[in-house]
């Protein structure tokens, strides 16, 4: 048998240069064959591997004990995933629903576009800088109490809190005063888009039917520009600017005043 790497060569006997008798012979290849049968057995007992041997067989432990320790890694995103907070994603869709939830909250369901508050001309006889107060009747001012209030309100139904509300009119005889402030004034709606204006029905201007002037100013948006109006006046129906989108409700007060309810709808977008 052809000796394993590594192996002595020691068992194997050259005969070439020994002469053998008959006996000789046969005690040769007796010893030979069990010679040879000890060789074919020699590898069950393996010697001890040397330093390189034992270097080059235990370096691949190292990477054969490395992915177990990589393998905790493996586990912890299951865990993790559990205990995060929301992904960036479900944050977004969250903050989506929650603003689309506050948006969509009107306050007044039967508010919609269509009842936005139409713009009408200024006239003639605006003046800036009005005082603000809520009352707008001064000592010596005479007629029928008229008290209006409502609300501003988007065209979502939403309240417009801060708006401006600049009122001017006529007095009980049908003149403005040009030279000071008497019936007009401007004032703010509170926080849920109230307001209240003190006044006394205005008298008939020549060629108009009766009405009041007012401007409507959301918080950084455009000035609406418009009048409002009483019912069963014989002029409005020759009134070219008479407008019954913006006709008062006028209501009869138990002290003899009257009263009346109007909500100024903008379109704020």
């Amino acid at each position: 048998m052809r000796p394993r790497s590594g192996e002595s060569n020691s068992p194997h006997v050259s005969l070439s240069s020994t002469r053998l008798t008959r006996r000789g012979f046969l005690g040769a290849a007796a010893f030979g064959t069990a010679l040879a049968v000890a060789a074919c057995r020699a590898p069950a007992t393996v010697s001890p591997p040397t330093a390189n041997a034992a270097a080059s067989s235990t370096a691949p432990a190292t990477p054969t004990a490395a992915p177990t320790a990589l393998a905790a890694p493996t586990t912890a995103p299951p865990a993790t995933d559990t205990t995060v907070a929301p992904t960036a994603t479900t944050v977004a869709a969250a903050a989506t629903v929650a603003s689309s939830t506050a948006a969509l909250t009107p306050t007044d369901s039967n508010v919609d576009a269509e009842d936005e508050t139409p713009s009408e001309t200024e006239g003639p006889y605006f003046k800036a800088n009005s005082p603000e107060r809520a009352s707008v009747i001064d000592a010596g001012v005479t007629g029928t109490k008229l008290t209006i209030s409502g609300r501003v309100l988007s065209t979502r139904g939403q309240p417009i809190a801060k708006a401006l509300l600049d009122f001017w009119q006529a007095n009980a005889q049908g003149s403005y005063d040009n030279a000071g402030y008497t019936l007009r004034g401007h004032q703010f709606s509170d926080a849920e888009g109230h307001y209240q204006l003190v006044t006394v029905v205005p008298g008939l201007y020549p060629g108009r039917t009766r009405h009041i002037h007012v401007k409507v100013q959301a918080p950084n948006h455009p000035v609406l520009t418009t009048q409002l109006y009483f019912p069963n006046e014989p002029r409005n129906s020759s009134d070219p600017l008479y407008n019954p989108k913006l006709l008062l409700p006028i209501q009869d007060a138990p002290d003899g005043s009257k009263v009346a309810t109007f909500n100024f709808v903008l379109n704020v977008g």
